[in-house]
């Protein structure tokens, strides 16, 4: 069969959009802005195309078409920008990795016991915030989204290797020291270092482009992380006969609390990736912050089971605290956001001439509001092809964008993705 891609879809378009999405597409005269770049030289769509390794090929590791010294991954429909340099074939699926599955491995059994002998509703209590942070994550995640399988892994990394390590040394410390200091101490120093793992994982593996990227990277690990770790809380709760109240707490009233604090430090890695610098010692100062707010948070826990007027100070100032933490961050977000959104409209323009794309899909791709009213109005056939022509042309965009030009390989990826979504190429 034959998808009805996105080109086909926008032949028949015509008024759509507003005047003011085309003015910022061509400008107010009509011509096509171009903004910083000009001599662009167009990529010729003939030498793109690699077929796939094999017809009706599996997803897996396959020897790189542009690289024969490397593998790269194949998704079923088309190569990836996810490479592998090992001599000898890659044995698991980019969702997976050696860490991840020895945290599978130890977890999974936990889970089931206690799924189903010991605390059944914890373990779907646990799952609640999930429901309420996942859509916020993906909603976030629209101008470039992720590869599915990149993010099943940095959940999966936060729900075992950073939940056992952090877990481990936590409990140590706690026997030795006692609860407050692995509370207030330990705690953020060992969960948040085990979380920024997950991350650094992902820019192992050429996965994260900016700051965006490592703040969703960063929310799936924590998400991960929380999950689990609310499945330990919960099944205490029920044994102390405080699992309402415990539920309310962490369950409704701060399921974004891990995925704050992590956050700084995704923020920080991804700066560094996007400068193209080292992301040590780079990243330390998000992970300072990371460190410094999830103290705060535990502090403040502490500070409930205390008592005395100096017990209730410390509350108060920690609730203004994560207040102005909140509200700051929000910002930050909110920022990088917007900033990427107008990046990405004003390479929009350069990519009809390098990639070819026609003066609808640039009208269309070049207002980011009227993209997503667009996309709104498509059945869901043409929007599963319409997010794959904007996933493509977002990747070019970060790629283009970073300091020293953009890898050839890579590009020649990306724009392979974005000429099969474009005229439908057959999955």
């Amino acid at each position: 069969m034959t998808p009805f891609g996105v080109t086909q879809c926008l032949r028949g378009w015509r008024t759509a959009t507003t005047a003011a999405t085309r003015e910022s597409a061509f400008g107010s005269r009509g011509r096509l802005v171009t903004r910083r770049r000009t001599n662009v030289r167009p990529l010729r769509h003939d030498r793109l195309m690699h077929a796939p390794p094999s017809p009706g090929a599996r997803p897996g590791w396959y020897p790189d078409p542009w690289d024969r010294t490397r593998w790269r991954w194949f998704d079923g429909w088309t190569w990836t920008i996810h490479v592998n340099a090992r001599a000898k074939k890659p044995i698991l699926p980019g969702w997976l990795s050696i860490p991840v599955l020895i945290g599978l491995l130890v977890t999974v059994p936990l889970l089931i016991v206690v799924a189903f002998f010991s605390h059944p509703m914890a373990v779907g209590l646990a799952a609640i915030p999930l429901v309420i942070v996942g859509p916020v994550m993906l909603w976030l995640d629209r101008v470039e989204p992720e590869p599915k399988a990149a993010l099943t892994h940095a959940f999966l990394w936060g729900a075992t290797i950073s939940v056992l390590v952090a877990g481990t040394i936590n409990a140590t410390v706690a026997g030795a020291l006692g609860e407050g200091v692995a509370a207030i101490v330990s705690a953020p120093l060992g969960e948040e270092a085990m979380k920024a793992g997950g991350i650094l994982y992902a820019v192992r593996r050429r996965e994260l482009d900016g700051p965006m990227d490592g703040i969703i990277y960063a929310g799936w690990t924590a998400i991960g992380f929380a999950v689990v770790e609310d499945v330990e809380y919960f099944v205490r709760a029920t044994a102390e006969g405080q699992l309402a109240g415990v539920f309310v707490l962490r369950g409704l009233l701060a399921p974004f609390a891990h995925p704050l604090f992590t956050a700084w430090t995704g923020l920080a890695i991804g700066r560094a990736v996007a400068r193209r610098r080292p992301v040590f010692p780079a990243m330390l100062w998000g992970y300072g912050l990371a460190v410094a707010s999830h103290a705060l948070w535990n502090g403040s826990a502490v500070a409930i089971g205390a008592s005395g007027e100096a017990a209730l100070g410390f509350l108060g100032r920690t609730v203004l605290a994560f207040v102005m933490l909140f509200f700051s961050f929000a910002a930050v977000l909110y920022s990088t956001r917007r900033k990427e959104e107008r990046r990405f409209g004003e390479l929009v323009p350069w990519f009809a001439q390098r990639y070819g794309l026609t003066p609808q899909e640039v009208a269309v791709f070049g207002n980011f509001r009227a993209m997503m009213e667009y996309r709104r109005r498509l059945n869901p056939q043409q929007r599963r092809w319409f997010d794959r022509v904007h996933a493509a042309l977002a990747r070019l965009a970060l790629l283009h964008d970073r300091p020293g030009g953009a890898d050839a390989a890579t590009e020649q990826v990306l724009a392979e993705q974005l000429h099969r979504a474009r005229f439908g190429a057959e999955e």
